[in-house]
This record gives C-alpha cells, structure tokens and sequence, in this order.
C-alpha cells in the first residue's frame, strides 16, 4: 500500500468562484499526452519549432503503443492526423536548400539546430505517414555541407535553446545533437558524415566537459553509436543532472539508460527514479514547459514504459477528503489506458491519496491555482490607448532563450491592426544582459466597460519559464519588466 497526503493551497488573491481543481488517475505513463496531442504545450504556437510539438510527440506515442500492443484504431486515426497536418505546416518553415528555420523564408537563412530537429522527426514518422524521402536527404546534404575538417557541425542560425551553450561550446553540443538524429535515423558509426562528427566529439569528451546539457546530451549519442566505454564514462558524469532539475538533460540521461545494454549502476531501478522525477514535472496535459522538454521527455518516458511494460496486475486508487467525500478508481488492463477524473469541491483543502494492489499507476491533480488573478495595474483617455512595455533581463546569462511577451487585452479593448504587423516583423525576442529592449502595442477601444479590472502582462523566457508578471490598467503610462 502506499499513500500520499496533499493539501491544495490557492492564491491570496483570486475572483470568488473561479477556483478549479480536478484529481485525475491513469494507468500508463503515456496516457495523459494521449489525451492531450492537440495542447501538450501550455505555451504559444507560431514558429518552425513550435509547429513540431504538434509533430514529434505523436511518434514515440505511435512506437509506444505498437510495441506494447495497445495501438487502437481510434488512436493511431487521431495521431496520425496530427502528424499529417503538422507535416504539412512545417513545409512552410522549409527552405529551398532543404533547410529549415523558425519563421521560413523570411529568415536570412536555415538553422541547422532546428533542421536536424525536422529530419530526425520527419524519419521517425515515416513508418505512419508519408514523408517525402527527398526532403529527408536535402536536410541531411545541407547539413553535411556546414561539416568543418574537425567534423564539427558548424552552427548556421539562431541557436534557440541556449542550454547548448557554455562550458565547451555550441558547435560540440550541436554535433552531438545532429549525430544523435543521424543514428536514430539509422545510420551507422561508419558512414563518413557519422563518423566526422564522433571524432569532433571524442576530442571534446577528452578535454573537459563543464556544460552538464553537453555531458547528458553526449551520453545518449555514444549510446547510440555503441561506444560502451565513452558512454560509461558519461553517465557517471552525468549523474550530477538528476540534481539540476533540468527536465531535457535529465530526459538525456534516461535514453542514454535504456537505449543501450546494462552499464554498472545504471540499471531500472536508476531509470525509475528519473521517471518519477520526470512525471512530477509534467502539465495537467501531460507535456512539460517547453517544446524541447516535452518532446525529449515524452521520448524517454516512451521508451521506458516500453521497457517496463506488464499485462498483469491492476491497482485501486483511493482519494478521502479530510472530513468529507471519498472515491475509489480501479486501475487494471482493461481501463489502463481510461482516463478517470474527479472534481474536487474543497479548495482549499487537505486530501489523501491511497494506492493498493500491483503495477503503475499515474495520480495527478489539477492546478488549483487555476482562478482568475486581480491585482493593481493605461489609457490617457477614451479611443486609442498606447502601451509602452520596456524589458531588461538582468539574470545571470549573457542572453536569453526566446523570450514570450504574453499581454492580456483590457476588457472592452481589442489591438489596434497595425500594431500587430509592428510587432510580429520583430516576433523573435532575446534579450542580452541588461540590455533594455522597448515595444509598443496600441489598444482599440470597442466596447465601454464600467469598473474596469486590471489586466495581466508575463514575461518569460520560453526554455526557462520562470516569469515576471506585472499588471496594467487604464489610468498608467506604462510598464517597466525587469526579471532575473
């Protein structure tokens, strides 16, 4: 038996009646994405990048369930008409060389992260879908052509998820990301563009490995190019991640775990821990707080539940709330894949989770924080209103990730449309240290509203979403964000 005991705490300042929680139970560790394939990311959609959450995750979903038997008409229909369409959307984003990147064309050029991102993609759904074989090899040519004499992969683009940055540097991490793609796609060590790229990586591994994201990411790559030694090495390197809550990184380390034979110390009972620690950090949707997150994180735990997988045993889930209603879920085969929900009517409150019987099973509950914040917040008057929104980052980075302006509109109010055509020419957002950025939106009143109620302004970095949140209403000038 195991229990748990949890108390659901809400914000000081919250709207009467809008608080939400629910308890939901699932008896597969994938069965929460299954549900949620079309807002696995709680975040906006709208670059090359992001279109591929919508992509990738449907893959490992697909390979899950085919290789564990449990792929139902009505789930492999609803996957593959994501990838279909999200295939489709990512052609957009695609250059005429073959490469790809955050916004097509209009980009000066391809970004080879994000081009090995869609070639790898592209082969792993080409057992469900159409993939037209071409654009496989151009990405891969186009690539191969920004390969140095070292058989480093030079970097071309904005590099979005600077985790690739620090202590070797972005070219090593790079490669190993490329190489990565490469074998999953099923290439061998020895094909020359391979094994160029392994002697770049080999000379980083024999110098010093400062960055933890190289380390966990350069783990699963000599896992895959059957480098027992190199891998060993790395892993016991990695076992630092577990400590840095760091959910791509971690994800790394469980397929450098499971994707090769058993390493000393680094058995299931290893793997299980990380997978624990995993699912703590997913959403209610069952993705994670970024693109990179949830798709490596998904692939892992794919991979895992795979490995892990029992037709027997089920399980009873029991909720109790202190002093009030109580429920029991049954987990066996035949609803292991039913998603069981209940709503909790105490909020605040203290509840119990109880868990009896054999096999895995999968508690979560809902945000409760899940009301409508209030709080003090811009108009000079009636009709137009301009909002000047001034940003500094002064965290300790030299530079920031993609970072989302997220402004909510004050009621009655819509954005003006030449705003939108402002803002979106300068759509990808970084900020260097201390480097005060300035935008402008302008609001359009359509509707009078009396008592008008402060709106809410979030800034966050897209790949690590510890956000600023500040607020505005009518009668202010503007907005200052400053965040670490």
């Amino acid at each position: 038996p195991a229990e748990k005991n949890i108390s659901l705490l809400l914000p000081d300042l919250f709207v009467a009646g809008s608080a939400r929680a629910s308890f939901s139970v699932l008896g597969d560790l994938m069965g929460r994405a299954m549900k949620n394939l079309d807002k696995l990311l709680a975040m906006p959609y709208g670059c090359g990048e992001q279109n591929m959450i919508l992509f990738a995750p449907n893959i490992y979903i697909l390979n899950y369930l085919t290789s564990t038997a449990q792929l139902t008409h009505a789930i492999k229909e609803r996957a593959t008409r994501f990838l279909e369409s999200g295939y489709q959307r990512e052609l957009t984003y695609r250059h005429d060389d073959g490469s790809y990147s955050a916004f097509g064309k209009s980009d000066a050029s391809g970004n080879t992260w994000l081009t090995a991102f869609v070639m790898k993609s592209f082969g792993g759904a080409k057992p469900y879908i159409f993939i037209d074989p071409t654009l496989i090899v151009d990405s891969r040519t186009w690539l191969l052509s920004h390969r140095r004499q070292d058989g480093c992969i030079t970097s071309v683009g904005k590099l979005f998820n600077n985790g690739m940055k620090g202590g070797v540097s972005d070219d090593v991490s790079l490669t190993a990301y490329i190489t990565a793609a490469l074998l999953e796609l099923d290439a061998v060590s020895a094909d020359p563009m391979v094994s160029g790229c392994l002697q770049c990586l080999r000379v980083a591994v024999a110098g010093k490995l400062e960055n933890m994201y190289t380390t966990a990411l350069l783990s699963y790559t000599f896992t895959l190019a059957g480098d027992q030694q190199t891998r060993a090495a790395l892993l016991t390197a990695s076992e630092k991640v577990l400590d840095s809550l760091e959910v791509e990184m971690t994800a790394y380390v469980l397929l450098a775990v499971l994707s090769g034979p058993p390493v000393p110390g680094f058995d299931l009972d290893y793997a299980s821990s990380i997978t624990r620690w995993l699912i703590q950090q997913q959403n209610p949707y069952g993705g994670f707080a970024s693109t990179q997150d949830t798709v490596v994180a998904l692939q892992a735990l794919a991979r895992y539940g795979a490995a892990t997988y029992s037709s027997e045993g089920a399980c009873v889930v029991g909720l109790s709330s202190l002093g009030g209603a109580s429920w029991q879920f049954t987990v066996d085969q035949s609803t292991r894949l039913l998603y069981q929900e209940q709503a909790l009517d105490r909020l605040p409150g203290d509840y119990r989770i109880t868990a009896q019987g054999q096999g895995c099973v999968q508690a979560q509950v809902g945000p409760p924080g899940a009301g409508l914040c209030t709080g003090t917040g811009l108009c000079p008057g009636p009709g137009l209103c301009f909002l000047p929104v001034l940003l500094r980052y002064q965290g300790r980075r030299e530079e920031t990730n993609m970072v989302i302006i997220n402004l909510k509109l004050l009621s009655g109010y819509g954005l003006q449309q030449s705003t939108l055509q402002e803002v979106s020419l300068d759509a990808l957002v970084c900020l260097k240290k201390e480097v005060l950025r300035s935008y402008s939106v302008t609001l359009e009143e359509e509707e009078a509203v009396r008592n008008l109620r402060p709106a809410v302004v979030k800034v966050y970095d897209y790949y690590q979403t510890m956000s600023y949140e500040t607020r505005y209403r009518r009668h202010n000038n503007g907005l200052t964000v400053d965040w670490d």
